[in-house]
């Protein structure tokens, strides 16, 4: 793909012009006041499991996955097992007594864990980087992949340098002779604390034997997908984010219309909704996500790909939806 330069200084861009600002703060702060949506469960979710084929100790040689809670899970194809994102923390947030709690515990104990081949990494938000998680892995996982300026994090948690692969867009890494990694341009932001877009963030491309998938990150929608579809799909699964949307924030996060728009670009067969269920980060509903995705992708003719927290499953040839929200209306 043909990109522009998107560094300026030390702060990372966006492909596109992007606002990531709150246009009305007091305004918002209303709307966080008197909201009377369901933004939260109205009682506990799970407990959850994972299923036994997700701990197995050679990973599937066909795509299979496992669907961790937001933008969490394991993903294994061609013999290799890949944790994407993973956030086992209680709260996405830099403090254990505030920020947005979980709606329900990772489905699977740290200490659990099959062998993991690649932790692949989107960008530092709290809701995708687990410094926890990254310390625990970094004694059992050998191979990292980040995009720029992430591996600073790491490298502070003591994860070493030989044990990282720093991807730019477009840059690849081969993970094996049969599988290749390549970081495609999302459009979001980052940061920890109190700096902004000092880090990059990223799609990926993950090329099989004869499987591809499109690993969304946490980008809002941009015409970008289309030219990604172009040079790298069709896609026998695009993985997308559907929650956590906005009119406050409407380029940093999809939601499920935009996500089913970015599908159908991407030339994805199957779609697998993810960054839903697991945090308050938005003003929806925290199940309207997944109902808008289901009624879409029927409108559509989208097949949809829809595990409950902690189900492992092979990429489905007809629609695969669990419902296990509504259990708990």
């Amino acid at each position: 793909m043909a990109l522009q330069s998107h560094i300026e200084g030390k702060k990372y861009q966006n492909p596109v012009p992007t606002s990531m600002a709150i246009a009305n703060m007091p305004a918002l702060m209303w709307k966080y006041l008197t909201y009377k949506g369901k933004r939260s469960p109205l009682m506990p979710l799970g407990p959850f499991h994972v299923t036994p084929a997700a701990l197995l100790p050679a990973a599937s040689q066909e795509l299979q996955l496992t669907w961790l809670g937001h933008s969490s899970y394991i993903l294994e194809l061609d013999g290799k097992r890949l944790i994407i994102d993973p956030v086992f923390a209680s709260r996405a947030s830099p403090f254990s007594f505030m920020g947005p709690k979980r709606f329900f515990a990772s489905p699977v104990l740290p200490a659990e864990l099959p062998p993991i081949d690649v932790v692949l990494l989107s960008h530092d938000h709290y809701d995708h980087l687990d410094r926890h998680m990254m310390h625990f892995l970094s004694k059992k996982v050998k191979q990292f992949v980040c995009p720029k300026g992430v591996e600073r994090h790491l490298l502070r948690w003591g994860i070493p340098a030989a044990n990282i692969a720093v991807l730019d867009w477009s840059e690849s890494f081969q993970i094996s002779d049969t599988l290749r990694l390549t970081a495609t341009p999302a459009r979001h932001f980052s940061g920890r604390w109190f700096q902004r877009n000092e880090t990059l963030w990223s799609s990926y491309v993950l090329e099989g034997r004869d499987k591809k998938v499109f690993i969304g990150g946490d980008s809002g929608y941009f015409d970008g997908f289309a030219e990604i579809g172009a040079t790298y799909g069709p896609f026998d699964l695009t993985i997308l984010e559907i929650g956590a949307y906005d009119v406050n924030w409407p380029d940093i996060h999809m939601g499920p219309e935009k996500a089913t728009q970015a599908h159908l670009a991407l030339k994805g067969n199957v779609m697998l909704p993810v960054h839903w269920g697991t945090f308050n980060l938005a003003f929806h509903d925290w199940d309207e996500p997944a109902e808008k995705i289901v009624q879409l992708a029927e409108e559509k003719n989208i097949t949809l790909w829809m595990p409950a927290p902690g189900e492992t499953g092979l990429l489905p040839e007809h629609n695969k939806i669990s419902y296990w929200w509504r259990a708990y209306k």
